[in-house]
């Protein structure tokens, strides 16, 4: 059974099953062939510090087999690619099941991607409304129904016993015929009555009819074509069948309309068109309501939902001056100055506030400013005016300077035509649905109502939509609304977002493979997200969680603790059974914090604060006009549930903000009123987020913190180089001279596959070495530069140690927890919070004599153990030494009570957020009872 030689005694803990998973002899990356077995339809934790082997077990080995497997079942054009696919380096895999990984990348970059679409909740969406909508006219506000045989026939067998009922449809004359011949063809159709109030036979007539001028007598006012005669009675199925025919018949020639006469008198009309108020009507099918398809989406934007247009951010860029101060940026100067005069001059004449901030009018002030009225010309003239006179050169330089990316006015953003818009369920187009938060979204389904025969359409759409939006609450996610683009979410919510897709495809006898969930979570959510693992689990699959949080690990059936340290000092099971049994471990370091022998202290003393800076009135998205005041100089956490508005107040208005007032160009800045303060003590503002650190796959750690130079340098400087005349950039990856022709120093080529993900196969010439031969024979301490790229940083600053220039360079990689990332590994490969402790590290390497930074990081905890949360917590107060200020937004409990200052938003997430429920000392935090933050601290 399992495992290292320091898990030996735990390995007979657990009797070895023959339906459990089993790896023997596993050795990919740094692991020191361990063999460890997995229970099967467990809840399974895989924890250790960072770097200590876990991703390296399971998705690298579990998850990359277990692809592997699936690819040998696919057609042999697909498997041709895959026969060099590489077999993950491990003895063997028994007991596998098949392996969906689930990993903590925002996957989809496309705008059209969205969280409807992701969920696929907006398919059942489109699903329900294709069948169950009503058609509602925009003119009456009548629904549109279309009527057909069946309705016609019941007409008829509704009126008492007796009635005498006439079946006509419109006598209709081409205009190129004369009636005589229109006669003859409806005879020859098989017609042989007209009807104009009494009934005449077509063969009389066309005798009677002049032969010279085609004129026929008796054809004035409204004609018909007698179609049927029929009596009211108890009609059998025989009498229905001769019926159907004939108003079948009626339908065809009337061109979808006809009309019964009740004993000369009643009138009754129907049309088999769908249309009403003299307007066609499409048909409610699936595709009317999709975006992605030409048939469903909006014409102008082609479903982007955005088009090129006036910008109403760059013409009005500061939202908190008046009409009267100049907030419309355009009338400016000495002529376009003319149009603010005669704006301010009409607007006495219907009390329109010319003093009033922009921020402050109402929605109808706001559009008469736009649009005009009968005493004023709003902006939009202003711009029309432009465009007539666009073959001037100074009105096109102007244009271009207003021009961007705005909502698309004719379908209003909802992405979709205008007659997808008119189908309603419950007094709610679909777009409608699509801009409510799912919480909301969740009980205005619980309360629809629907009719009988319409329940019995949704009945099982309906299930799988609310199974959907349940999960989507119980993840954390209730403040996400379905119209949200993909690409616009953080890692952990787009992980979340696939986790339920694949609760709502209920698999069963699966294996789950998650990389940290809990990201971005506020503990208050992760209880809810443990649930829904557990009902994943109790459908009857494995789920195995890479996981640091203490919540998680409580509830786990099951715990792996990789360790003891990272990169080349870890890759062995260092213990594994329940929790009691990790928390009774001696080689553990997981059950050392949390048996409580090691701590995250808190700092004895806060540092105290006389410099700071403030939003005012901060109303963007969910913000509820806000004042917020941050100090500088020392940590300040921002807290609160997901959702509750902390990046809206930080990423979308703080940074921007003070972007602007640094005279930084800065794309939008939310809504507020003022930035105030100390912002000349600011020198710059550094958002240290979680993006990748390079856009090309030879982008590495240490090329990015600007070690590469020194050892490039260093590597010319040897006996060889100098005899063969290698100069610096002979051992760049990036410029030609001493990389590989072949793969261009990538160490890999991609092939591209038609309906599957690129295969990346390794470089047949150099081996994935990214070097010639002739350079790669250049060593320092017998290591080549490709054996230099390969060393972790731990390892780097032991072979490095005589050479001072590198060692200052890389050791903040180390200080960060970086230890074991390698030095050349591919920034694509490095998850989101790696890439941001990389960052971190740039800026610790760069020292003292940069001015004052204030230094913002989006939840630096991400991928965190304990272990390296007590680095982090150093590496930030080694920058605050420095004379820097950080600003944390965060839901680490131990990073919480680490601060010197928070600002706790909330109660509760979207429309319940939004206000600041504390901001103090993490003392204080403690004692409020509207916090959920101060209930888990």
């Amino acid at each position: 059974m399992a495992v290292s030689t320091k898990a030996n005694t735990l390995a007979s803990t657990m009797p070895k099953k023959a339906e459990n998973i089993y790896i023997k002899g596993a050795r990919v990356h740094n692991l020191k062939d361990i063999s460890v077995e997995i229970p099967r339809n467990k809840l399974i934790v895989v924890t250790g510090v960072s770097g200590s082997g876990k991703s390296s077990l399971t998705i690298d080995t579990l998850f990359a087999e277990g692809q592997r497997r699936y690819a040998e079942s696919l057609s042999a054009y697909a498997r041709q690619f895959m026969a060099r696919m590489v077999k993950p380096d491990v003895d063997y895999i028994k007991g596998l099941c098949p392996a969906i990984a689930i990993e903590q990348k925002v996957i989809t970059r496309t705008p059209r991607s969205t969280v409807g679409s992701m969920t696929e909740i907006y398919d059942y969406l489109r699903l329900l409304f294709a069948r169950t909508g009503k058609t509602i006219s925009p003119v009456s506000g009548r629904e549109v129904k279309k009527d057909d045989i069946n309705d016609v026939i019941e007409a008829i067998a509704n009126r008492p016993s007796g009635d005498k009922v006439l079946v006509l449809i419109p006598f209709k004359q081409h205009k190129n015929r004369k009636p005589l011949e229109e006669l003859n063809i409806l005879m020859q159709k098989g017609f042989s009555r007209l009807y104009n109030g009494e009934i005449l036979r077509i063969e009389e007539l066309i005798d009677s009819a002049s032969q010279k001028t085609g004129a026929v007598p008796k054809l004035t006012g409204d004609i018909y074509v007698l179609v049927d005669r029929l009596v009211a009675k108890a009609f059998d199925e025989d009498d229905r069948h001769r019926m159907a025919d004939s108003i079948g018949t009626a339908f065809y020639e009337g061109e979808g309309e006809l009309m019964l006469e009740i004993n000369g008198a009643t009138k009754l009309h129907f049309s088999n068109r769908f249309e009403l108020d003299g307007m066609q009507f499409e048909e409610p099918v699936p595709n009317l309501f999709s975006f992605n398809n030409p048939f469903g989406a909006c014409p102008t934007c082609e479903g982007f939902s955005q088009v090129l247009g006036i910008d109403e951010d760059l013409v009005i860029p500061d939202k908190r001056l008046s009409v009267y101060e100049g907030a419309v940026a355009p009338w400016k100067g000495e002529k376009l100055g003319l149009w603010k005069d005669q704006f301010i001059r009409g607007a006495r004449k219907f009390d329109f506030p010319v003093h009033k901030a922009i921020m402050d009018l109402s929605k109808t002030q706001y559009k008469i400013l736009w649009e005009g009225n009968e005493f004023v010309n709003g902006i939009n003239d202003f711009f029309k005016e432009v465009e007539q006179n666009l073959y001037k050169v100074q009105y096109r330089v102007l244009l271009s300077r207003y021009r961007g990316r705005t909502q698309c006015t004719d379908c209003n953003g909802y992405r979709l035509r205008k007659e997808a818009l008119y189908v309603k369920v419950g007094d709610k187009h679909i777009g409608e649905l699509c801009e409510m938060p799912v919480s909301d979204l969740t009980q205005w389904f619980a309360n629809l109502q629907l009719s009988e025969y319409d329940k019995q359409v949704g009945k099982r759409i309906l299930i799988e939509i609310n199974h959907r939006l349940k999960t989507l609450i119980d993840v954390g996610l209730g403040y996400l609304t379905l119209n949200r683009l993909a690409n616009s979410l953080s890692g952990g919510e787009s992980q979340r977002i696939q986790l339920t897709r694949s609760l709502g495809s209920n698999l069963t006898n699966s294996l789950y493979i998650l990389d940290e969930p809990s990201i971005g979570l506020h503990s208050r959510d992760t209880e809810r997200l443990i649930k829904v693992l557990k009902e994943l689990r109790d459908l009857g699959n494995t789920v195995v969680v890479v996981e640091h949080d203490e919540m998680m690990m409580r509830q786990a059936d099951y715990i792996i603790d990789m360790g003891p340290l990272a990169s080349h000092l870890g890759g062995e099971v260092v213990a594994q059974g329940d929790y009691n049994g990790i928390i009774k471990s001696e080689n553990s370091l997981t059950g050392k914090y949390l048996r409580g022998d090691l701590k995250i202290e808190a700092p004895r003393t806060v540092r105290r604060w006389n410099r700071s800076v403030s939003v005012e009135g901060a109303r963007q998205n969910n913000l509820k006009n806000v004042d917020v005041t941050f100090p500088l100089n020392l940590l300040c956490v921002v807290s609160g549930v997901s959702g509750s508005g902390k990046t809206t107040l930080v990423k979308q208005i703080l940074y921007p903000a003070l972007k602007k007032l640094k005279g930084e160009p800065v794309e939008k800045t939310g809504m507020h009123k003022a930035v105030t303060g100390d912002i000349e003590y600011i020198s710059q503002i550094e958002m240290v987020d979680q993006n990748p650190i390079g856009k090309s796959s030879r982008s590495n750690p240490v090329t990015y913190i600007k070690a590469w130079d020194e050892v490039r340098d260093l590597y010319a400087k040897q006996p060889l180089s100098k005899m063969r005349g290698f100069q610096p950039k002979h051992f760049s990856f990036n410029v030609d001279g001493g990389r590989c022709d072949t793969c261009k120093g990538e160490g890999e080529q991609i092939v591209e596959m038609q309906f599957l993900a690129d295969v990346h196969l390794t470089c047949e010439v150099c081996g994935g070495k990214k070097f010639k031969e002739e350079v790669l024979e250049v060593t320092y301490k017998e290591r080549n530069v490709y054996e230099v790229l390969e060393m972790s940083v731990d390892e780097a600053l032991e072979f490095f140690k005589d050479e001072k220039d590198i060692i200052s360079k890389i050791k903040p990689l180390s200080d960060v927890g970086l230890g074991y990332v390698k030095l050349g590994q591919s920034s694509d490969t490095l998850s989101g919070g790696e890439a941001q402790r990389v960052k971190l590290a740039s800026f610790l390497g760069k020292g003292r004599g940069q001015g004052h930074i204030l230094f913002i990081f989006d939840e630096p905890t991400t991928g965190l153990h304990f272990h390296d949360i007590k680095k982090l917590l150093t590496s930030f107060n080694a920058l605050i030494e420095q004379g820097h200020s950080i600003l944390v937004i965060e839901h680490n409990t131990d990073v919480i009570k680490s601060a010197d200052w928070i600002i706790d938003l909330g109660p509760e997430a979207g429309v319940g957020g939004g206000q600041i429920v504390y901001a103090g000392v993490p003392e204080g935090l403690k004692k409020v009872k509207e916090s959920y933050t101060g209930q888990f601290l």
